[in-house]
């Protein structure tokens, strides 16, 4: 062996255990912080609510962040008896717009916390 060399021995890559332990509880911590951040924004959109119509108005309808329908608001003037499909359908399209809108609120808000990461919410 050469001058200065000792056998076994590896040149340490400096922190060792400890420091790489310091840095997975510092990770931790900003992963707590995160997670505390996105249920408080979740939170909030819970309590949020949008309005949709559908049919020019003849329809309308609330969904609140928990994507629950609130209330449905029907024209008297779109209730044919001889056609419920139409209103079905303007029903459906509402409750969906709204669902859609809630969503991407959900979505739009989580990425301020999330910078972009692709995490389920």
């Amino acid at each position: 062996m050469g001058k200065g060399m000792k056998a076994g021995k590896k040149k340490s890559s400096g922190g060792g255990a400890k420091g790489m332990q310091m840095q997975q509880a510092k990770q931790l911590q900003q992963l707590q912080a995160m997670q505390q951040e996105m249920d408080d924004i979740q939170a909030e959109i819970e309590k949020k609510e949008v309005e949709t119509t559908a049919g020019g108005g003849a329809v309308a309808v609330k969904v609140n962040g928990k994507k629950e329908l609130v209330s449905v608001k029907i024209d008297p003037d779109v209730m044919d008896k001889d056609d419920p499909e139409m209103l079905q359908d303007l029903i459906v399209v509402a409750v969906n717009e709204g669902i859609r809108q809630i969503e991407e609120i959900s979505k739009s808000e989580m990425e301020k916390v999330t910078g972009g990461l692709n995490l389920p919410i």
